[in-house]
C-alpha cells in the first residue's frame, strides 16, 4: 500500500487528555518518524508536532482519534 508523508500539528489545551493522546500515539508508533513537544507555560498549552509516513487512511484515522479528545486540536499537512 502506498504511503504519504505528513506533519500533524497538535494543540493540547486540556492536560487531562495527555495520557490518552500518548496512548493513541503509541498505537501508531510504527508509522511515526519523529515527534517534538513543546510546553507553552504562558498559555498553559502543549504544542506537539508529529512527522508520519503511513497510508492516507491510517493518517486520517489517527487524526480523527486525536481530534476526538477533549481539549485537543489537530491539523495535517501532507506532502505532494
Amino acid at each position: 500500500m502506498e504511503t504519504r508523508v505528513a506533519v500533524m500539528s497538535i494543540i493540547v489545551e486540556n492536560t487531562s487528555s495527555i495520557e490518552s493522546l500518548n496512548q493513541i500515539l503509541h498505537e501508531y508508533r510504527t508509522h511515526i518518524i519523529g515527534r517534538m513537544g513543546l510546553p507553552y507555560h504562558q498559555k498553559n498549552i502543549n504544542i506537539i508536532s508529529i512527522a508520519i509516513d503511513a497510508p492516507q487512511d491510517v493518517i486520517s484515522a489517527l487524526s480523527g482519534k486525536i481530534g476526538n479528545l477533549e481539549g485537543v486540536s489537530v491539523t495535517i499537512a501532507f506532502s505532494k
